[in-house]
C-alpha cells in the first residue's frame, strides 16, 4: 500500500465532513427545515462511523503543515451567494466521498473501510444537494411575500383588464399579484398568466398562479397557491421547478401544522372576516391567525378574506406579514390609490408593532 494513502483518506474524509456540516447548518438555520437538517446530521454521523475503524491511523499520518496543496486562505473571484455556498459544499462532499470510495475498493489499501457506505452517502448527497438548493432559493423568494398581496380575480373583475388592474396595483405598492380564474377556459387562463407574469417581472413584483400548477410551470411563475382541496403539496413539487414557491391556504390550526410540516413556502390563513368573494368560505378569524403566527416561525404568514382598509391594522397586529385582498383594491374606483393607501396603512402598523406601540 502506498505510504501516503492514509493522508489522502484523512484529507478527503475531513473535506466531506466539513462540507456536510455547512449544508446541515444552512438547512437548520437558514431553511429552517428540520427533516433536511436531521438527514444531513445523520449523514455526517454515518461518515464518522465509517472513518472510526482507521481514525487513529489517519490522524497519525496527518501533515497539514507541509501539504503542497494547502490553500492560502485567499479567495479570488466574483461575489458568492448562499446558493453557490450550498452547491460548492455539496460538490466538495460528493467528490471527497468518491475518492474515499475508490481507495476503499483497492485490494492493497490495507484500510478497513466500507466502500458501499461511501457510495451510499455520495448518492444521498446528490439528492440532498438538489433539495437543499431548492429550499434556499425558495426561502429567498418567499421573503418577498410581504405587505400587500393583490388577487386579480376574473369573476370579481368582470370585463376589466386583469393586466391593467395588476399594473395599477403594483404602481400603488403591491408586492405580490395572484391570478385567480376559476371560470375561463384553460387556454384563456394560460394567456392571462403569460401577460401577468411578464408585467410582474418588468415591475419587480412576485407573480403567483392560483391552483393550476401546469400553467404556473409553463409560464415560469414565481409560485403557485393551492387550497386544501387542490393537488397536494408534494405532488405539485414534482411539476414545478425547484425555485417556484408554493403557498397553502389554511382554515384552522391543524391545516397550518400540516402545511408547515409539508414544506409550504408561505401560509395563507382565512377567511379572517366574512367575504363576498368566496361563497363557501370558512371563517377562521383573528384567533387562528394569532395561533398560526406561533406555528409558522419565519415562514411568511398571509391573511386573507374580508380584509379592508378599516380592519387591516388589527390583522397586522395579529401577526400577518402580508394581507391578500381582492375587493379592497381591484374593485375600487382608483385601484392605484386604494393599493397605496393599503400599503401605507400596513407599513405604519408594522412600524408601530416593531416599536411596541399600541395602535391608536
Amino acid at each position: 500500500m502506498p505510504s501516503e494513502l492514509p493522508r489522502l483518506l484523512d484529507a478527503n474524509l475531513n473535506r466531506a465532513s466539513e462540507g456536510l456540516r455547512v449544508l446541515e447548518d444552512v438547512a437548520r438555520f437558514v431553511a429552517n427545515d428540520g427533516p433536511l437538517s436531521r438527514e444531513l446530521r445523520g449523514m455526517r454521523h454515518a461518515l464518522a462511523d465509517l472513518a472510526r475503524a482507521v481514525d487513529i491511523r489517519l490522524l497519525s499520518a496527518r501533515d497539514s503543515v507541509s501539504d503542497v496543496g494547502r490553500e492560502s486562505g485567499l479567495r479570488v473571484g466574483g461575489e458568492r451567494d448562499l446558493l453557490s455556498v450550498v452547491r460548492a459544499n455539496a460538490k466538495r462532499t460528493e467528490e471527497s466521498l468518491r475518492v474515499v470510495e475508490e481507495i476503499a475498493r483497492l485490494s492493497d489499501s490495507g484500510m478497513t473501510l466500507d466502500a458501499a457506505t461511501a457510495e451510499r452517502l455520495r448518492y444521498a448527497c446528490y439528492d440532498l444537494e438538489k433539495r437543499l438548493s431548492g429550499r434556499v432559493v425558495r426561502v429567498e423568494r418567499a421573503a418577498r411575500v410581504d405587505g400587500l398581496y393583490v388577487v386579480v380575480d376574473r369573476q370579481a373583475a368582470g370585463d376589466s383588464s386583469l393586466v391593467d388592474l395588476a399594473e395599477q396595483a403594483i404602481a400603488g405598492g403591491a408586492s405580490v399579484i395572484q391570478l385567480r380564474d376559476k371560470t375561463s377556459e384553460r387556454g384563456q387562463v394560460y394567456r392571462e398568466a403569460v401577460e401577468l407574469n411578464a408585467v410582474c417581472r418588468e415591475r419587480d413584483a412576485v407573480f403567483i398562479m392560483n391552483d393550476y400548477c401546469d400553467i404556473a410551470a409553463a409560464v415560469g411563475a414565481a409560485g403557485l397557491h393551492i387550497g386544501q382541496q387542490d393537488m397536494p403539496l408534494e405532488a405539485v413539487r414534482g411539476v414545478l421547478p425547484l425555485n417556484a414557491i408554493v403557498g397553502v391556504s389554511c382554515e384552522d390550526v391543524e391545516d397550518v401544522r400540516r402545511a408547515v410540516a409539508g414544506g409550504a413556502d408561505y401560509i395563507a390563513v382565512g377567511a379572517i372576516f366574512p367575504t363576498l368573494q368566496k361563497a363557501d368560505h370558512v371563517l377562521a378569524g383573528l384567533d387562528v391567525l394569532r395561533e398560526s403566527r406561533e406555528l409558522v416561525g419565519s415562514i411568511p404568514l398571509v391573511a386573507i378574506g374580508g380584509i379592508t382598509l378599516q380592519n387591516v391594522v388589527g390583522v397586522i397586529d395579529a401577526g400577518a406579514d402580508s394581507v391578500a385582498v381582492i375587493g379592497a383594491v381591484i374593485l375600487q374606483p382608483d385601484v392605484r390609490q386604494a393599493a397605496a393607501q393599503m400599503v401605507a396603512t400596513i407599513q405604519d402598523a408594522k412600524e408601530r408593532g416593531q416599536h411596541g406601540q399600541e395602535p391608536a
